[in-house]
Protein backbone atom coordinates (compact mmCIF):
# COMPACT_ATOMS: atom_id res chain seq x y z
CA UNK A 1 0.00 0.00 0.00
CA UNK A 2 1.17 3.46 -0.79
CA UNK A 3 1.99 5.76 2.17
CA UNK A 4 -0.66 7.87 2.84
CA UNK A 5 1.90 10.82 3.52
CA UNK A 6 2.82 10.29 -0.78
CA UNK A 7 -1.02 10.69 -1.10
CA UNK A 8 -0.90 14.23 0.31
CA UNK A 9 2.55 15.40 -1.32
CA UNK A 10 0.75 14.09 -4.17
CA UNK A 11 -2.26 16.06 -3.78
CA UNK A 12 -0.43 19.27 -3.15
CA UNK A 13 1.77 19.14 -5.78
CA UNK A 14 -0.58 18.56 -8.23
CA UNK A 15 -2.99 21.45 -6.51
CA UNK A 16 -0.10 24.19 -6.82
CA UNK A 17 0.98 22.82 -10.63
CA UNK A 18 -2.92 23.29 -11.61
CA UNK A 19 -2.71 26.80 -10.41
CA UNK A 20 0.81 28.11 -11.52
CA UNK A 21 -0.55 26.43 -15.08
CA UNK A 22 -3.60 28.73 -15.12
CA UNK A 23 -1.93 31.49 -13.23
CA UNK A 24 0.93 31.47 -16.00
CA UNK A 25 -1.48 31.42 -19.11
CA UNK A 26 -3.38 34.04 -20.85
CA UNK A 27 -6.85 33.89 -19.48
CA UNK A 28 -9.33 36.30 -18.60
CA UNK A 29 -8.05 36.49 -14.75
CA UNK A 30 -4.98 37.56 -13.76
CA UNK A 31 -4.81 34.64 -11.32
CA UNK A 32 -1.03 35.40 -11.54
CA UNK A 33 -1.76 38.36 -9.67
CA UNK A 34 -3.87 37.21 -6.77
CA UNK A 35 -1.20 34.38 -5.43
CA UNK A 36 0.36 36.91 -3.06
CA UNK A 37 2.44 36.69 0.00
CA UNK A 38 -0.75 38.24 1.24
CA UNK A 39 -2.66 35.40 0.73
CA UNK A 40 -0.88 32.44 0.31
CA UNK A 41 2.57 32.33 0.92
CA UNK A 42 1.69 32.03 4.45
CA UNK A 43 2.94 29.05 6.16
CA UNK A 44 5.57 26.42 5.05
CA UNK A 45 3.15 23.81 3.69
CA UNK A 46 2.04 26.54 1.66
CA UNK A 47 5.54 26.92 0.29
CA UNK A 48 6.15 23.72 -0.26
CA UNK A 49 3.16 23.34 -2.55
CA UNK A 50 4.71 26.29 -4.64
CA UNK A 51 7.70 23.92 -4.31
CA UNK A 52 5.71 21.11 -6.29
CA UNK A 53 6.09 21.77 -10.07
CA UNK A 54 10.25 21.56 -9.55
CA UNK A 55 10.25 18.36 -8.33
CA UNK A 56 7.41 16.56 -10.36
CA UNK A 57 9.63 17.67 -13.35
CA UNK A 58 11.56 14.89 -12.31
CA UNK A 59 9.11 12.09 -13.01
CA UNK A 60 10.11 11.72 -17.04
CA UNK A 61 13.98 10.31 -15.24
CA UNK A 62 13.35 6.86 -16.07
CA UNK A 63 13.05 7.59 -19.56
CA UNK A 64 15.47 8.59 -22.03
CA UNK A 65 17.83 10.05 -19.60
CA UNK A 66 17.98 6.38 -17.46
CA UNK A 67 18.20 4.79 -21.37
CA UNK A 68 21.31 7.59 -21.79
CA UNK A 69 23.19 6.25 -18.51
CA UNK A 70 22.08 2.20 -18.98
CA UNK A 71 21.82 0.80 -22.22
CA UNK A 72 25.28 2.44 -23.28
CA UNK A 73 26.96 -0.11 -20.31
CA UNK A 74 27.76 -3.07 -19.98
CA UNK A 75 24.82 -3.10 -18.04
CA UNK A 76 21.80 -3.58 -20.07
CA UNK A 77 21.26 -4.16 -23.88
CA UNK A 78 17.78 -3.92 -26.25
CA UNK A 79 18.41 -6.74 -28.24
CA UNK A 80 16.21 -6.58 -31.54
CA UNK A 81 13.56 -9.20 -31.79
CA UNK A 82 12.48 -10.25 -34.73
CA UNK A 83 10.13 -6.69 -35.64
CA UNK A 84 10.23 -5.65 -31.86
CA UNK A 85 12.84 -3.19 -30.58
CA UNK A 86 14.34 -1.95 -33.88
CA UNK A 87 13.17 1.18 -33.43
CA UNK A 88 15.01 2.23 -36.41
CA UNK A 89 18.27 0.85 -34.51
CA UNK A 90 18.15 3.77 -32.12
CA UNK A 91 18.53 1.01 -29.12
CA UNK A 92 21.28 -0.60 -30.93
CA UNK A 93 23.31 2.62 -31.56
CA UNK A 94 22.97 3.60 -27.53
CA UNK A 95 24.89 0.00 -27.29
CA UNK A 96 27.00 0.03 -30.21
CA UNK A 97 28.17 3.68 -29.26
CA UNK A 98 27.27 4.86 -32.31
CA UNK A 99 24.84 7.46 -31.53
CA UNK A 100 23.93 10.62 -33.70
CA UNK A 101 22.72 14.08 -32.86
CA UNK A 102 18.59 13.15 -34.66
CA UNK A 103 18.36 10.33 -32.31
CA UNK A 104 15.19 10.82 -30.29
CA UNK A 105 16.86 9.13 -26.62
CA UNK A 106 19.52 11.95 -27.29
CA UNK A 107 16.82 15.19 -27.33
CA UNK A 108 14.12 13.39 -24.71
CA UNK A 109 16.86 13.23 -22.03
CA UNK A 110 18.24 17.03 -23.10
CA UNK A 111 14.22 17.97 -23.10
CA UNK A 112 13.87 16.72 -19.68
CA UNK A 113 16.64 18.31 -18.08
CA UNK A 114 15.80 21.96 -19.89
CA UNK A 115 12.31 21.03 -19.35
CA UNK A 116 12.74 20.89 -15.64
CA UNK A 117 15.78 23.71 -15.12
CA UNK A 118 12.79 26.13 -16.82
CA UNK A 119 10.51 25.39 -14.36
CA UNK A 120 12.68 25.94 -11.82
CA UNK A 121 13.63 28.80 -13.04
CA UNK A 122 10.22 30.54 -13.18
CA UNK A 123 9.45 29.32 -9.59
CA UNK A 124 12.88 31.04 -8.35
CA UNK A 125 11.55 34.25 -10.72
CA UNK A 126 7.93 33.84 -8.74
CA UNK A 127 9.27 33.51 -5.60
CA UNK A 128 11.55 36.46 -5.99
CA UNK A 129 8.35 38.59 -7.76
CA UNK A 130 6.05 37.66 -4.66
CA UNK A 131 8.74 38.36 -1.86
CA UNK A 132 8.92 34.80 -1.00
CA UNK A 133 12.86 34.80 -1.28
CA UNK A 134 13.35 36.98 1.12
CA UNK A 135 11.09 36.04 3.73
CA UNK A 136 11.68 32.37 3.02
CA UNK A 137 15.20 31.87 1.67
CA UNK A 138 15.95 28.25 2.56
CA UNK A 139 13.22 27.42 -0.11
CA UNK A 140 14.97 29.57 -3.01
CA UNK A 141 18.13 28.01 -2.00
CA UNK A 142 16.12 24.53 -2.21
CA UNK A 143 15.34 25.38 -5.45
CA UNK A 144 18.67 26.40 -6.83
CA UNK A 145 20.03 22.91 -5.46
CA UNK A 146 17.30 21.14 -7.33
CA UNK A 147 18.44 23.22 -10.70
CA UNK A 148 22.05 22.60 -9.79
CA UNK A 149 21.24 19.13 -9.99
CA UNK A 150 19.35 18.95 -13.30
CA UNK A 151 22.90 21.01 -14.54
CA UNK A 152 24.37 17.79 -12.83
CA UNK A 153 22.60 15.24 -15.42
CA UNK A 154 23.20 17.53 -18.46
CA UNK A 155 26.91 18.57 -17.83
CA UNK A 156 27.05 14.54 -17.42
CA UNK A 157 25.41 13.53 -20.36
CA UNK A 158 26.09 16.46 -22.59
CA UNK A 159 28.99 18.45 -21.21
CA UNK A 160 28.79 21.74 -23.29
CA UNK A 161 25.83 23.25 -22.46
CA UNK A 162 23.87 26.21 -21.81
CA UNK A 163 23.44 28.14 -18.59
CA UNK A 164 20.14 29.50 -18.14
CA UNK A 165 18.85 31.15 -14.59
CA UNK A 166 16.74 34.16 -15.70
CA UNK A 167 13.56 32.78 -16.65
CA UNK A 168 12.40 36.28 -18.03
CA UNK A 169 15.47 35.99 -20.45
CA UNK A 170 14.05 34.80 -23.73
CA UNK A 171 17.19 35.40 -25.53
CA UNK A 172 19.06 32.69 -27.05
CA UNK A 173 21.49 31.35 -24.51
CA UNK A 174 24.98 30.74 -25.17
CA UNK A 175 26.80 27.71 -24.34
CA UNK A 176 29.30 27.03 -21.82
CA UNK A 177 32.52 24.57 -21.22
CA UNK A 178 31.79 21.69 -19.25
CA UNK A 179 34.11 22.98 -16.96
CA UNK A 180 32.17 26.57 -16.62
CA UNK A 181 28.77 24.21 -16.06
CA UNK A 182 30.93 22.48 -13.33
CA UNK A 183 32.29 25.60 -11.55
CA UNK A 184 27.95 27.22 -11.53
CA UNK A 185 27.00 23.36 -9.69
CA UNK A 186 30.02 23.89 -7.64
CA UNK A 187 29.30 27.86 -6.86
CA UNK A 188 24.85 27.15 -6.82
CA UNK A 189 25.63 24.27 -3.87
CA UNK A 190 28.34 25.93 -2.11
CA UNK A 191 26.00 29.40 -1.90
CA UNK A 192 23.15 27.48 -0.28
CA UNK A 193 23.94 23.71 1.29
CA UNK A 194 24.14 25.07 4.70
CA UNK A 195 20.93 27.18 4.57
CA UNK A 196 19.14 23.98 3.26
CA UNK A 197 17.10 21.27 6.01
CA UNK A 198 19.14 19.18 8.33
CA UNK A 199 15.93 17.37 8.62
CA UNK A 200 15.75 13.91 8.14
CA UNK A 201 12.43 12.77 7.80
CA UNK A 202 9.08 12.34 5.65
CA UNK A 203 8.67 16.31 5.83
CA UNK A 204 11.77 16.42 3.55
CA UNK A 205 11.85 13.02 1.89
CA UNK A 206 12.22 13.65 -1.60
CA UNK A 207 13.02 16.73 -1.52
CA UNK A 208 16.40 18.71 -1.82
CA UNK A 209 17.69 19.10 1.93
CA UNK A 210 20.92 19.28 3.04
CA UNK A 211 21.85 15.55 3.09
CA UNK A 212 21.02 15.35 -1.10
CA UNK A 213 22.53 18.36 -2.15
CA UNK A 214 25.99 17.07 -0.03
CA UNK A 215 25.36 13.70 -1.85
CA UNK A 216 24.90 15.85 -4.87
CA UNK A 217 28.42 17.22 -4.34
CA UNK A 218 30.55 14.14 -3.32
CA UNK A 219 29.03 12.51 -6.86
CA UNK A 220 30.00 16.15 -8.30
CA UNK A 221 33.68 15.92 -7.39
CA UNK A 222 33.99 12.42 -7.74
CA UNK A 223 33.62 12.83 -11.45
CA UNK A 224 35.67 16.18 -11.40
CA UNK A 225 38.38 15.00 -13.13
CA UNK A 226 35.94 13.26 -16.12
CA UNK A 227 34.37 17.00 -15.84
CA UNK A 228 37.33 19.36 -15.96
CA UNK A 229 40.70 17.98 -16.02
CA UNK A 230 41.54 18.23 -12.08
CA UNK A 231 40.58 15.63 -9.89
CA UNK A 232 38.92 16.37 -6.58
CA UNK A 233 39.15 13.22 -4.65
CA UNK A 234 39.75 14.92 -0.64
CA UNK A 235 36.48 17.31 -1.49
CA UNK A 236 34.37 14.05 -2.88
CA UNK A 237 35.66 11.99 0.38
CA UNK A 238 35.17 15.09 2.71
CA UNK A 239 31.38 15.20 1.20
CA UNK A 240 30.10 11.52 1.35
CA UNK A 241 32.31 11.65 4.28
CA UNK A 242 29.55 14.37 6.30
CA UNK A 243 26.92 12.37 5.31
CA UNK A 244 27.86 9.27 6.83
CA UNK A 245 28.98 10.72 9.82
CA UNK A 246 26.04 12.02 10.31
CA UNK A 247 24.34 9.09 11.64
CA UNK A 248 21.19 9.69 10.26
CA UNK A 249 21.44 7.26 7.38
CA UNK A 250 21.96 3.01 7.58
CA UNK A 251 22.51 0.09 5.64
CA UNK A 252 19.10 -1.94 5.19
CA UNK A 253 19.64 -5.62 6.54
CA UNK A 254 17.58 -6.44 3.61
CA UNK A 255 19.23 -5.15 0.51
CA UNK A 256 16.16 -5.37 -1.65
CA UNK A 257 14.33 -3.35 0.96
CA UNK A 258 15.37 -0.15 -0.54
CA UNK A 259 13.42 -1.02 -4.24
CA UNK A 260 10.17 -2.35 -2.64
CA UNK A 261 6.92 -1.22 -3.66
CA UNK A 262 6.59 0.53 -0.31
CA UNK A 263 10.30 1.74 -0.15
CA UNK A 264 9.13 5.10 1.54
CA UNK A 265 11.14 4.20 4.85
CA UNK A 266 14.53 2.76 3.34
CA UNK A 267 17.23 4.00 5.80
CA UNK A 268 19.83 4.42 2.77
CA UNK A 269 17.46 6.67 0.77
CA UNK A 270 18.73 10.26 0.87
CA UNK A 271 17.26 11.76 -2.58
CA UNK A 272 14.09 9.90 -4.39
CA UNK A 273 11.71 10.45 -7.04
CA UNK A 274 8.77 9.47 -5.20
CA UNK A 275 6.97 7.62 -7.87
CA UNK A 276 3.13 6.31 -7.75
CA UNK A 277 1.01 4.60 -10.17
CA UNK A 278 -1.19 6.55 -9.98
CA UNK A 279 -0.68 10.27 -9.37
CA UNK A 280 3.15 10.33 -10.34
CA UNK A 281 4.03 8.00 -13.39
CA UNK A 282 7.04 7.75 -15.13
CA UNK A 283 8.95 4.23 -13.82
CA UNK A 284 7.84 1.90 -16.38
CA UNK A 285 10.97 -0.19 -15.59
CA UNK A 286 8.58 -3.23 -15.45
CA UNK A 287 7.01 -3.03 -18.65
CA UNK A 288 10.32 -2.14 -20.78
CA UNK A 289 11.82 -5.60 -19.71
CA UNK A 290 9.55 -8.32 -18.93
CA UNK A 291 8.66 -10.66 -21.23
CA UNK A 292 4.76 -10.58 -22.91
CA UNK A 293 3.86 -13.81 -20.71
CA UNK A 294 5.34 -12.30 -17.46
CA UNK A 295 1.83 -10.84 -17.33
CA UNK A 296 0.86 -14.05 -16.03
CA UNK A 297 3.23 -14.27 -13.47
CA UNK A 298 2.46 -10.76 -11.38
CA UNK A 299 -1.06 -10.88 -12.78
CA UNK A 300 -0.45 -7.54 -14.28
CA UNK A 301 -2.87 -5.30 -15.25
CA UNK A 302 -0.88 -5.22 -19.04
CA UNK A 303 1.40 -7.17 -21.55
CA UNK A 304 5.03 -6.04 -20.99
CA UNK A 305 7.29 -5.44 -23.58
CA UNK A 306 9.95 -7.88 -23.75
CA UNK A 307 13.14 -4.93 -24.22
CA UNK A 308 15.38 -4.58 -21.54
CA UNK A 309 18.09 -7.27 -20.10
CA UNK A 310 21.57 -7.34 -19.07
CA UNK A 311 24.40 -8.88 -20.83
CA UNK A 312 25.68 -12.19 -19.60
CA UNK A 313 28.87 -11.20 -18.73
CA UNK A 314 28.01 -9.02 -16.41
CA UNK A 315 25.37 -11.16 -14.67
CA UNK A 316 27.86 -13.97 -14.44
CA UNK A 317 30.31 -11.49 -12.10
CA UNK A 318 28.38 -11.63 -9.47
CA UNK A 319 29.18 -14.66 -7.13
CA UNK A 320 26.12 -17.26 -6.78
CA UNK A 321 26.23 -16.46 -2.85
CA UNK A 322 25.68 -13.00 -3.66
CA UNK A 323 22.34 -11.83 -2.00
CA UNK A 324 21.69 -9.04 -4.64
CA UNK A 325 22.14 -12.01 -7.61
CA UNK A 326 18.18 -11.77 -7.63
CA UNK A 327 18.51 -8.41 -8.95
CA UNK A 328 18.29 -10.77 -11.77
CA UNK A 329 15.31 -12.52 -13.25
CA UNK A 330 16.12 -16.18 -15.17
CA UNK A 331 15.47 -19.22 -15.28
CA UNK A 332 11.76 -21.26 -15.37
CA UNK A 333 9.38 -18.38 -15.35
CA UNK A 334 5.78 -19.55 -13.85
CA UNK A 335 2.24 -18.09 -13.88
CA UNK A 336 0.79 -17.20 -10.12
CA UNK A 337 -1.05 -20.14 -9.84
CA UNK A 338 2.07 -22.30 -10.32
CA UNK A 339 2.03 -23.07 -13.89
CA UNK A 340 4.57 -23.17 -16.63
CA UNK A 341 4.27 -19.63 -18.61
CA UNK A 342 4.85 -21.00 -22.41
CA UNK A 343 5.77 -18.69 -25.06
CA UNK A 344 3.59 -19.15 -28.23
CA UNK A 345 5.97 -17.30 -30.43
CA UNK A 346 9.16 -18.82 -29.25
CA UNK A 347 11.65 -19.52 -32.29
CA UNK A 348 12.60 -22.68 -33.53
CA UNK A 349 15.98 -22.18 -32.68
CA UNK A 350 14.86 -21.53 -28.79
CA UNK A 351 16.59 -25.06 -27.00
CA UNK A 352 14.31 -24.25 -24.52
CA UNK A 353 11.01 -24.20 -26.79
CA UNK A 354 7.65 -22.80 -25.38
CA UNK A 355 8.20 -22.69 -22.46
CA UNK A 356 9.30 -19.42 -20.83
CA UNK A 357 12.83 -19.62 -19.90
CA UNK A 358 15.16 -16.32 -18.89
CA UNK A 359 18.77 -17.23 -20.33
CA UNK A 360 21.47 -14.91 -19.24
CA UNK A 361 23.09 -16.16 -22.81
CA UNK A 362 21.67 -13.94 -25.51
CA UNK A 363 22.38 -15.04 -28.97
CA UNK A 364 22.83 -12.19 -30.89
CA UNK A 365 21.86 -8.02 -30.74
CA UNK A 366 20.02 -8.15 -34.20
CA UNK A 367 17.84 -8.62 -36.00
CA UNK A 368 16.96 -11.65 -34.21
CA UNK A 369 17.62 -12.25 -31.12
CA UNK A 370 15.31 -15.00 -29.02
CA UNK A 371 12.29 -13.69 -27.17
CA UNK A 372 13.38 -15.37 -24.05
CA UNK A 373 17.11 -14.62 -24.26
CA UNK A 374 18.87 -12.16 -21.72
CA UNK A 375 18.28 -11.92 -17.65
CA UNK A 376 15.54 -9.48 -16.60
CA UNK A 377 16.07 -6.74 -14.23
CA UNK A 378 14.24 -7.63 -11.19
CA UNK A 379 15.96 -5.61 -8.49
CA UNK A 380 13.02 -4.15 -8.08
CA UNK A 381 9.72 -5.22 -6.62
CA UNK A 382 7.10 -6.22 -8.93
CA UNK A 383 4.22 -5.73 -6.95
CA UNK A 384 1.29 -8.48 -7.94
CA UNK A 385 -1.50 -6.50 -10.15
CA UNK A 386 0.91 -3.67 -10.95
CA UNK A 387 0.63 -1.27 -13.54
CA UNK A 388 3.31 -0.47 -16.34
CA UNK A 389 4.10 2.40 -14.44
CA UNK A 390 5.34 1.17 -10.68
CA UNK A 391 4.89 2.95 -7.57
CA UNK A 392 8.70 2.32 -6.21
CA UNK A 393 10.56 5.01 -5.24
CA UNK A 394 13.89 5.58 -6.94
CA UNK A 395 16.79 6.49 -5.27
CA UNK A 396 19.13 8.92 -7.34
CA UNK A 397 21.33 8.69 -4.33
CA UNK A 398 21.64 5.93 -1.69
CA UNK A 399 23.53 5.81 1.74
CA UNK A 400 25.51 2.54 0.19
CA UNK A 401 26.51 4.60 -2.83
CA UNK A 402 28.02 7.07 -0.90
CA UNK A 403 29.60 4.73 1.09
CA UNK A 404 31.35 3.52 -1.93
CA UNK A 405 31.93 7.16 -2.97
CA UNK A 406 33.79 7.66 0.13
CA UNK A 407 35.89 4.65 -0.56
CA UNK A 408 37.04 5.05 -3.75
CA UNK A 409 37.72 8.68 -3.54
CA UNK A 410 39.80 7.52 -0.51
CA UNK A 411 41.70 4.86 -2.55
CA UNK A 412 42.13 7.15 -4.92
CA UNK A 413 44.77 9.17 -2.72
CA UNK A 414 46.00 6.08 -1.00
CA UNK A 415 45.56 2.78 -2.89
CA UNK A 416 45.85 0.94 0.91
CA UNK A 417 43.72 3.46 2.78
CA UNK A 418 41.81 1.08 5.48
CA UNK A 419 39.07 3.04 5.93
CA UNK A 420 38.47 2.79 2.21
CA UNK A 421 38.71 -1.11 2.27
CA UNK A 422 36.58 -1.07 5.47
CA UNK A 423 33.69 0.47 3.76
CA UNK A 424 33.32 -1.55 0.72
CA UNK A 425 33.36 -4.51 2.98
CA UNK A 426 30.96 -3.63 4.92
CA UNK A 427 28.99 -3.71 1.39
CA UNK A 428 30.13 -6.82 0.25
CA UNK A 429 29.13 -7.95 4.35
CA UNK A 430 25.47 -7.24 3.96
CA UNK A 431 25.23 -8.92 0.55
CA UNK A 432 26.74 -12.26 2.08
CA UNK A 433 30.20 -12.61 0.51
CA UNK A 434 33.32 -12.50 1.52
CA UNK A 435 35.51 -9.70 2.13
CA UNK A 436 38.04 -8.39 -0.22
CA UNK A 437 41.90 -8.45 1.34
CA UNK A 438 42.93 -5.09 -0.69
CA UNK A 439 41.09 -2.41 -3.41
CA UNK A 440 42.05 -2.45 -6.86
CA UNK A 441 40.90 -0.83 -9.86
CA UNK A 442 39.29 -3.69 -11.61
CA UNK A 443 37.43 -5.37 -8.14
CA UNK A 444 36.29 -2.12 -6.91
CA UNK A 445 34.60 -1.25 -10.41
CA UNK A 446 33.28 -4.57 -10.48
CA UNK A 447 31.90 -4.08 -7.05
CA UNK A 448 30.17 -0.60 -7.73
CA UNK A 449 28.61 -2.51 -10.53
CA UNK A 450 26.90 -5.40 -8.14
CA UNK A 451 25.99 -2.51 -6.17
CA UNK A 452 24.37 -0.04 -7.95
CA UNK A 453 23.17 -2.08 -10.58
CA UNK A 454 20.43 -0.72 -12.62
CA UNK A 455 20.56 2.82 -10.79
CA UNK A 456 21.76 5.12 -13.69
CA UNK A 457 25.46 5.22 -12.68
CA UNK A 458 27.10 2.56 -14.94
CA UNK A 459 27.94 5.19 -18.09
CA UNK A 460 29.30 7.46 -15.15
CA UNK A 461 31.54 4.70 -13.51
CA UNK A 462 32.71 3.01 -16.62
CA UNK A 463 33.88 6.59 -17.80
CA UNK A 464 35.44 7.34 -14.87
CA UNK A 465 37.78 4.24 -14.43
CA UNK A 466 38.78 4.44 -18.03
CA UNK A 467 37.01 1.61 -19.45
CA UNK A 468 33.53 2.84 -21.11
CA UNK A 469 35.71 2.80 -24.62
CA UNK A 470 36.76 -0.81 -24.53
CA UNK A 471 34.77 -4.32 -25.64
CA UNK A 472 32.49 -5.66 -24.59
CA UNK A 473 29.28 -7.73 -25.71
CA UNK A 474 27.82 -6.37 -28.66
CA UNK A 475 30.07 -3.34 -28.40
CA UNK A 476 33.37 -3.26 -30.43
CA UNK A 477 36.19 -0.78 -28.60
CA UNK A 478 35.37 2.49 -29.36
CA UNK A 479 37.71 4.12 -32.25
CA UNK A 480 37.86 7.33 -30.28
CA UNK A 481 36.47 8.83 -26.79
CA UNK A 482 34.22 11.71 -28.29
CA UNK A 483 31.56 8.90 -27.56
CA UNK A 484 32.18 9.61 -23.54
CA UNK A 485 29.30 12.91 -23.87
CA UNK A 486 26.65 12.73 -26.20
CA UNK A 487 25.80 15.57 -29.14
CA UNK A 488 24.21 18.13 -28.56
CA UNK A 489 20.21 17.00 -30.19
CA UNK A 490 19.92 18.48 -34.15
CA UNK A 491 16.67 19.84 -33.27
CA UNK A 492 18.14 21.95 -30.16
CA UNK A 493 21.18 23.07 -32.74
CA UNK A 494 18.42 23.93 -35.50
CA UNK A 495 16.38 26.44 -32.63
CA UNK A 496 19.54 28.45 -31.30
CA UNK A 497 22.50 29.40 -33.81
CA UNK A 498 24.51 30.25 -30.76
CA UNK A 499 25.45 26.52 -29.94
CA UNK A 500 28.29 24.11 -31.50
CA UNK A 501 28.28 20.49 -31.56
CA UNK A 502 30.33 18.86 -29.52
CA UNK A 503 33.35 17.37 -30.83
CA UNK A 504 33.49 14.38 -33.26
CA UNK A 505 29.48 14.50 -34.39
Amino acid sequence: MTNLYKYGMYSLLGLFSFGLMTACTDLEEELFDQVTTDNFFQTDEEIIAALGAAYTSSYGFMGDTYALQEVTSDEVVVPTRGNDWDDGGNWRRLHTHTYVAGDPFVNGAWNFAFGAIATTNRLIAQFDELGVTQDFPEFSGELRALRAFYYYILMDLFGNVPISTDFRDTALPSQSSRAEVFQFIEDELNDVVDGLSKDNSLETYGRMNFWAAKALQAKLYLNAEVYTGTPRWSDAADAAGEIIDSGLFNLEGNFFANFATDNLNSSETIFAIPYDQVFATGNNLVARTLHYGSQATYNLTFQPWNGYCSLEEFYNSFEDDDVRKGSFIVGDQFAADGSRILDSGAEAADPNGPPLTFTPEINELTPNALRQAGARIGKYEFAQGATQDLSNDVPLFRYADIMLTRAEALWRMDNGDADALELVNMIRSRAKVDDFDALTAENLLAERGREVAFEAYRRQDLIRFGVYNDAWAFHDADPSDHVNIFPIPAPVLDANGNLAQNPGY
